[in-house]
């Protein structure tokens, strides 16, 4: 399978993964998870669970199509919250995969760090497969993965802003240290071309969610957005020339004509 990724124990062709929510119909959704090629959505307990009808209109929409589940724990503000929402989740959906989401800040909705260890420690002795949802970090990701996690998801910028990738810096360096793990750059993108910059750095793939769903016109960014994370990818893989302060014609100068005056 050419240039595939795997993540636990699945492999993938698409490296765009799609949030669920704030679509403005079932209908929208459908058209925009087609046109993105996403073979991985993330589905927030709490919207399945808070109405019983529009929850099971919404689940059965989801069952139609042929998708990987990745439940997440959205909302939830300490460790016991996450912990009990996991499980929760783990039995609707029927997977161990989990997407970790312990919040401690209203403002930025940043991740509160020491929760989200702690929550990833119970989770992964009881089972589950974690996908973190974290900062840029650098000791957040190597404590994770010392604690059992096999996925990373740094955010680019905080979640709904669509402010892109706010410190490359941080991000290359957490990704130049652990080559091997997968990592996927989750929050904050809100255009195609932050996509770009995220798979040029050399992340495996990507999630969003509101860039999509609040576009004017929803079911062509998400195909955007698949372009750009396509575009990124290869650029990677070609090897882009390296950045110089000065510049290098591209047009030789030897043989060029001279005139007598």
């Amino acid at each position: 399978m050419s240039d595939s990724l795997k993540i636990y124990d699945k492999v993938l062709t698409s490296r765009l993964l799609l949030g669920t929510s704030r679509y403005p119909s079932p209908a929208t959704l459908i058209d925009c998870i087609e046109a993105s090629g996403s073979e991985i959505i993330t589905v927030s307990l709490r919207r399945e669970s808070s109405d019983a009808q529009s929850g099971q209109k919404f689940w059965q929409t989801i069952k139609s199509q042929d998708l990987l589940i990745l439940p997440n724990t959205a909302g939830c503000y300490s460790v016991k919250e996450a912990v009990l929402t996991a499980h929760m989740a783990r039995d609707l959906f029927d997977t161990p995969w989990i997407k970790l989401e312990v919040i401690g800040d209203d403002y930025t909705l940043q991740p509160d760090p020491y929760g989200l260890l702690e929550a990833a420690k119970i989770l992964i002795a009881d089972g589950f497969q974690v996908f973190p949802y974290m900062n840029d970090d650098l000791i957040v990701a190597e404590k994770l993965l010392a604690a059992g996690c096999k996925v990373l998801m740094p955010w680019a910028s905080p979640i709904g802003s669509g402010r892109g990738v706010v410190n490359p810096y941080a991000l290359d360096l957490m990704r130049k240290r652990y080559p091997e793990v997968p990592m996927i750059v989750d929050a904050g993108l809100g255009r195609p071309s932050d996509a770009v910059i995220a798979m040029e750095l050399g992340f495996d793939a990507v999630l969003l969610n509101t860039a999509v769903a609040c576009a004017g016109h929803p079911a062509m960014m998400a195909k955007a957005f698949k372009q750009g994370v396509e575009a990124g990818r290869l650029s990677y893989k070609a090897l882009p020339m390296e950045r110089r302060h000065s510049a290098v014609a591209s047009t030789p100068v030897t043989g060029k004509a001279t005139y007598d005056l």
